[in-house]
């Protein structure tokens, strides 16, 4: 029906576009009819003949104005009628416009280019509208009566054909057993054995006969099930039984691991506590020992006597360094390291290990050579104390296995992280010893063991340490090709602002003459110095000619080449670079020692040039323990007589004056009838220990800012933090060492004691 009337609905939009293209073209016709007498008229301007003429037009249904106008818009003729009125009206107006106007040009042909006016013709489209409407109302209204039929007759052939046989066997399902549907089948409808319902009754009994089949094997499966289930019940019963056994086992187990455990964590602390009595044990009578040893070798000896107290001394400080190696491995392992966060200068820091370790390489016939990045911070926040020991393992270790060639220090800042590179010629390690390299007690073969010694402890502890940091330590090497530790660490910048020797900083003759170098571009130490030097604006060139501004000479030079420019120059100044620590200045050279050091070499240029640091000003960022420092009352409390006589020794020859105290009631009585400026306080001592005796000392307003040191030979268990905690206010450990010993006294020292 709804097909129906959509036809209908197209062939009524098909009649309305035939309807108005009919009433253009009827229109047109009538027009055309009327052209050749209205273009006479209007030639022979014959009034009563154009009456007539539009008098005929008027008899059109459609036409409700005529009229004929001449070439000069006036109106010859015309007649008119109005329209027709009714309530349809409207729609037809909707659809056809109300009016339309048709106007055609008036010539005749003997003067065709002519112009006689033109005849204009209105019609009212009422007319063809209602014409449409009448045709459409017949065309729906049959439309609808026919689909009706139709729908009717349709509705009948499919009940008969397709409904009544599929309700059939729709009854046919209904009447189905629940208990057993796969017995049943159902029946082909008459008629329809060869049809689609004769098919689908066919396919449904089909699937019919498969359930059936299908239950008939689900019945066995779930009988053999029950089967199945009876024996697994059975054997859930064995298992839990056997697994209630074997947990009972486990429990028992896990008690024994436990009491295990306890007992591995009482014999950890039983290990920590006796290396910290070991370690007070060990260096109280070492501390004697290295002590006489030191005091002894500062004496008038024949060289053979020097030579062997030599060799005890430095059996001695080995002695020592395995024992802090040890002691502070186990204090990573026990978690007991406690880690500094203090500003600290990177760059003086790698400058004296650098220095410290030259010697050693100068033995060896190798050089130490330092390349730190011109623009690294000059400060930055951490734990200098580990770091140094870090730095000084990896270069001890890379001058042991060093026969010829360099160790190399190189320093970077890069993405908030600072790397630390040591890479030596030495004789390198295979890949098997790359894996056990960092194993405690192990090297990279015994073949090391056996030509260097070592406990192979260094870099155990390095590892342990930059880990500590929450940094990384890597390590590449290939045999007789040397090695290459990378230690990065992420240390915070601490003062970015803050510089160092700036070109500012430079004398302006340097500056202006520059720099000539007598340095062979294979010289070791060249390239360190040629970028600090370019990096304080200061031009640099070779030496080629006579005279200029500051020559920098090296003092190992194979051939005279060097002297004889030292001898012949003529400008500012001579520096003579010494590899080798044999030079000695003579006339207007200054001797810059290598490896390099930056204010060092600050320094030997602004005595190059004639000029020295400026007036009033140290060294850029000097360490603390470049002061001098008077001749101060100081107060040692140490109850080991040997320890008296070392510490009071030491003392004394840097200058100061020395009372002795047994004890922490001793030295109580000592401050209560003298006046000290630093108190060196030994923490284990019999009748009243450092600790409370510090705490006595604190309690007395007089005594609340005088410097108290803790000096112990315990290093174990957070005794920085105990002596701290008691009021001291710094700590060093012993054994006794003059050069620590001068340092933490300049450092504590009254301001009025400090010199310039």
């Amino acid at each position: 029906m709804v097909l129906g009337l959509a036809l209908n609905v197209v062939q009524v939009t098909i009649d309305y576009f035939t309807a108005r293209e009919s009433m253009e073209q009827e229109i047109r016709a009538l027009i055309e009819i009327s052209h050749s007498p209205a273009s006479q008229i209007a030639y022979n301007i014959d009034i009563r003949l154009a009456e007539e003429l539009l008098e005929g037009l008027l008899r059109h249904p459609a036409t409700i104005d005529a009229r004929i106008i001449d070439n000069n818009g006036q109106t010859m003729a015309a007649a008119s009628q109005s329209s027709p009125e009714s309530r349809y009206r409207w729609i037809s107006d909707l659809l056809f416009g109300d009016s339309r106007v048709f106007s055609e040009d008036l010539m005749v042909p003997q003067l065709s280019e002519l112009s006689l006016g033109n005849l204009t013709v209105t019609i009212d489209t009422y007319h063809y509208g209602l014409l449409f409407l009448q045709r459409a109302g017949y065309t729906l209204v049959s439309g609808l009566l026919k689909s009706l039929v139709l729908t009717g007759a349709l509705l009948a052939i499919f009940y008969f054909v397709l409904t009544r046989p599929m309700l059939n066997v729709i009854g046919a399902l209904s009447r189905v057993r629940a208990q057993s549907p796969e017995k049943v089948r159902l029946p082909v409808p008459a008629n329809h054995r060869e049809d689609e319902i004769g098919q689908m009754v066919g396919v449904i009994n089909q699937h019919l006969e498969t359930m059936e089949s299908s239950l008939a094997q689900l019945r066995e499966a779930e009988s053999a099930i029950k089967n199945y289930s009876s024996q697994l019940e059975q054997e859930v019963d064995d298992r839990t039984r056997e697994i209630s056994k074997k947990n009972e086992a486990l429990q028992r187990g896990n008690q024994a691991l436990v009491k295990a455990k306890e007992d591995a964590v009482r014999r950890a602390r039983s290990r920590a506590n006796f290396l910290a009595s070991m370690s007070h044990e060990i260096r109280t009578p070492l501390n004697g020992v290295l002590g006489m040893l030191s005091l002894t070798l500062e004496g008038d000896l024949d060289p053979t006597q020097r030579n062997r107290l030599e060799i005890a001394l430095n059996a001695g400080q080995s002695l020592l360094g395995l024992l802090n190696d040890i002691l502070d491995i186990s204090k990573v392992e026990a978690g007991k390291l406690s880690l500094e966060n203090i500003p600290f200068s990177v760059r003086n820091l790698i400058e004296e290990c650098a220095t410290l370790h030259a010697q050693q390489a100068r033995r060896k016939n190798i050089d130490v050579v330092t390349d730190i990045e011109c623009d690294l911070p000059e400060s930055f926040i951490g734990d200098p104390t580990r770091i140094r020991q870090i730095l000084n393992n990896l270069l001890s270790n890379a001058i042991k296995f060093t026969d010829e060639g360099n160790v190399r220090i190189r320093a970077t800042h890069f993405d908030g992280k600072l790397r630390i590179d040591v890479i030596d010629t030495g004789i390198g390690m295979s890949r098997e010893g790359l894996r056990r390299i960092f194993s405690p007690f192990s090297q990279a073969d015994s073949d090391t063991t056996r030509l260097y010694g070592g406990t192979g402890l260094g870099l155990t502890l390095c590892r342990q340490l930059v880990e500590r940091m929450q940094g990384q330590i890597l390590v590449d090497s290939e045999e007789r090709r040397g090695t290459h530790f990378t230690v990065n660490l992420p240390l915070p910048v601490y003062d970015r602002d803050r510089t160092g020797i700036s070109p500012s900083d430079i004398p302006e003759a340097v500056r202006v003459s520059g720099v000539d170098l007598a340095i062979s571009h294979e010289h070791p130490h060249r390239l360190p110095i040629e970028s600090q030097l370019r990096a304080w604006s200061i031009p640099v060139r070779d030496a080629d000619r006579k005279g200029g501004g500051i020559l920098m000479v090296a003092a190992d030079n194979e051939d005279d080449s060097g002297r004889d420019f030292a001898a012949r120059w003529q400008g500012t100044g001579v520096i003579v670079v010494d590899r080798n620590g044999t030079s000695v200045a003579s006339g207007n050279q200054q001797i810059l020692s290598m490896p390099l050091r930056r204010d060092q070499l600050f320094r030997t240029l602004c005595a190059a040039a004639a000029s020295g640091p400026a007036a009033g000003r140290d060294a850029p960022h000097a360490e603390e323990g470049e002061a001098i420092t008077g001749s101060l009352n100081l107060l040692l409390v140490e109850d080991n007589q040997v320890n008296q006589i070392v510490a009071s020794s030491m003392l004394r020859k840097l200058g100061h004056r020395v009372t002795l105290a047994e004890n922490g009631k001793r030295a109580l009585a000592a401050l209560k009838s003298g006046e000290f400026d630093i108190v060196l306080m030994d923490c284990q001592m019999p009748v009243m220990d450092g600790y409370e005796a510090t705490r006595r000392i604190r309690e007395n307003p007089a005594w609340r800012n005088l410097p108290v040191i803790a000096v112990t030979a315990n290093v174990m268990q957070g005794d920085r933090d105990d002596c701290l905690q008691a009021g001291m206010n710094d700590y060093i450990t012993k054994p006794y060492n003059r050069a620590e010993l001068k340092a933490i006294i300049d450092r504590w020292a009254p301001p009025e004691s400090q010199e310039g």
